[in-house]
């Protein structure tokens, strides 16, 4: 059911906000990584990336159960109930500080990602169905703005409070030689998050409130498919090849972005390269990825079809990742961070062309996608398993190559033949 006028552009507003929420919290994972290594005293980069493994799988576990919450819920009052599950995520956090428990904050990110998971599974389709799908990828892109904009602020924001003098602490840390005083001072840097985390439960139960008594119009995706013709007769999700090869795009997809955007701090680091300077990085993958989205909402679909612009994104994220492979120091550094670019039409595009003629499906075919969110939660695992000593103990540059290169050669094929299996049997 598309929207005109009034409704169609609070509605864009509203989901802008909560995209932008999706963001700011997200991208703190970037910063939350060597926060956490050091406040809980981890002795490797592969543990400290279970901050990625926890949060992102909660999308794995929660995104099914999303789809029959949204069914009883609708998605305006879903959008609030997610917000009020991040915001308790949020408050575990102060626990997690109080104890230096790495589990209870980790379990906190978990609950966050549940909360998300269930944002996320009502707001992309409602993003994608309230106009023509034609230019859902431009719309998506509007809402990428948000979101990285948001995901480039959040990890400056929160190192500037928790990793201020980052070098410094660690390095007292490390060369304290009495038990106690390493102790205090970790708790001390713990104590840190606390009031960040408190500030985001109160304009998370705000925004809750905002959204459950807002206008924002309802739409009946049973009703789509009395004008869509493609999912008449069919019984199962299963029957829709497109949007399993889809869910397999956004696994990969969130992978490489997860990459590029979370482990370019201990890819820097790796390099040789003091925390202070690494804390902000992922920021630069964020800048990059919004220049992306401009360049999305100028050129779709007036100047380039959504699957085009999936096929030379993910060109050029080979490209990238190549010359990061070849090149050292912080032109390395670079080349990751304009993964951002190549990254960022990626999900605009691939949402859309899974989703296209689900009908009835579209909230079940939403959750399986949302389901590939957790390889944001995996591809980073085996980078972290590939440079530890005790794994396979790869370059992390070597490392970080070959788990980001297959996901591009998987999203060039989805751009090229994937998104139309199925359809062309049908057509």
């Amino acid at each position: 059911m598309q929207q005109k006028g009034n409704h169609y552009t609070y509605s864009i507003v509203i989901i802008g906000i909560l995209f932008f929420i999706f963001g700011f919290v997200t991208w703190l994972n970037g910063t939350l990584i060597p926060f956490l290594k050091l406040a809980c005293g981890l002795k490797t980069d592969g543990q400290a990336l279970l901050v990625t493994f926890a949060f992102y799988m909660a999308y794995f576990f929660l995104a099914i159960p999303s789809s029959f919450i949204l069914n009883k819920t609708g998605f305006k009052k879903g959008m609030a109930l997610g917000l009020v599950v991040m915001a308790v995520g949020a408050l575990l956090f102060i626990p997690a500080a109080n104890s230096r428990s790495f589990g209870l904050f980790l379990t906190g990110l978990f609950v966050q990602g549940m909360g998300l998971s269930i944002l996320q599974t009502a707001s992309n389709p409602y993003i994608s169905i309230i106009g023509p799908i034609e230019s859902a990828a431009k719309r998506i892109s509007i809402m990428g703005i948000c979101n990285k904009v948001a995901g480039a602020l959040s990890p400056l924001i929160l190192s500037a409070i928790v990793l201020s003098g980052a070098s410094e602490i660690e390095s007292q840390i490390l060369s304290a030689t009495d038990e106690q005083v390493k102790i205090e001072l970790m708790h001390s840097l713990a104590q840190r998050i606390v009031m960040p985390y408190i500030i985001m439960a109160l304009v998370l139960c705000l925004l809750a409130l905002m959204i459950w008594f807002s206008s924002l119009p309802e739409i009946e995706t049973e009703k789509e498919d009395k004008e869509n013709q493609s999912a008449t007769g069919k019984t199962s999700i299963f029957q829709f090849p497109h949007l399993l090869l889809g869910a397999l795009c956004i696994f990969v997809y969130v992978g490489a972005e997860v990459m590029a955007g979370d482990v370019i701090g201990p890819y820097g680091k790796a390099l040789g390269m003091s925390l202070d300077e690494t804390k902000n990085f992922t920021s630069y993958t964020l800048w990059s990825m919004v220049v992306g989205y401009i360049i999305g909402i100028m050129t779709i679909p007036k100047y380039i079809r959504q699957q085009d612009a999936l096929k030379y994104s993910a060109i050029t994220g080979v490209v990238f990742a190549t010359l990061a492979y070849f090149t050292t120091g912080y032109i390395s550094i670079l080349f990751i961070a304009l993964l951002g670019l190549a990254n960022a039409l990626m999900w605009p595009a691939i949402f859309p062309l899974a989703i296209d003629g689900l009908g009835r499906f579209t909230k079940i075919g939403s959750a399986l996608l949302i389901m590939g969110i957790a390889g944001g939660a995996i591809i980073p695992q085996i980078y972290g398993h590939l440079v530890d000593p005790d794994g396979a103990a790869l370059s992390s540059q070597a490392a970080f190559f070959w788990c980001v290169l297959p996901c591009y050669l998987y999203i060039f094929y989805y751009a090229g033949w994937g998104y139309r299996t199925g359809k062309m049997a049908n057509g």
